[in-house]
């Protein structure tokens, strides 16, 4: 069983080795990681809008979610629209087979339901995994271009889902 919770103080150090782990199988399969940003990656643990997805007592991936979405990649009219906006959504390889990212997007659709909103909005640099967030119900709302790169912004309707048999459980 899986659960999410709020991230605490204590996790900075347990979350920065779960994106070690990620950056470790990124880079060897040739992909660019985030080693460089890692110490900034985990110390979102401390500011209150991360979560952590946890089995065992280990953490298995985490989720930064903000009350919207920034509103410069947003049109006015998305920007107000009631939304969560996830980033830096991590998982750790050594849990592949439990499929954390499915996870952790299931409790985000459930989790932007519970609190009243209709959108749970991300975005993302690469075209692999923007395909992989359409895979679990978002839809691709625009690609635009950030300092050069292409940025895949995405969006699903929020909705209640039953965590439990998905073998996760909490956050509310």
């Amino acid at each position: 069983m899986f659960t999410m919770r709020p991230a605490t103080g204590g996790d900075p150090d347990a979350v920065a080795a779960m994106i070690h782990a990620r950056c470790d199988w990124m880079e060897e399969r040739g992909l660019p990681s985030w080693r460089e940003n890692v110490g900034d990656l985990a110390g979102q643990a401390a500011s209150g809008a991360m979560w952590v997805l946890q089995a065992g007592g280990r953490i298995a991936g985490c989720t930064t979610v903000l009350p919207q979405a920034p509103p410069g990649d947003w049109t006015p009219e998305e920007t107000a629209a009631p939304s969560l906006y996830l980033f830096t959504t991590v998982t750790d390889p050594a849990y592949r087979r439990h499929r954390p990212g499915t996870l952790i997007t299931a409790w985000a659709v459930d989790h932007t339901a519970r609190h009243g909103r209709a959108w749970v909005r991300l975005g993302c640099f690469s075209p692999d995994l923007a395909r992989y967030y359409e895979r679990q119900g978002f839809t691709l709302v625009r690609k635009r271009q950030r300092e050069g790169v292409p940025l895949y912004l995405l969006a699903r309707r929020a909705e209640r889902l039953d965590l439990d048999a998905l073998g996760l459980s909490g956050g509310t």
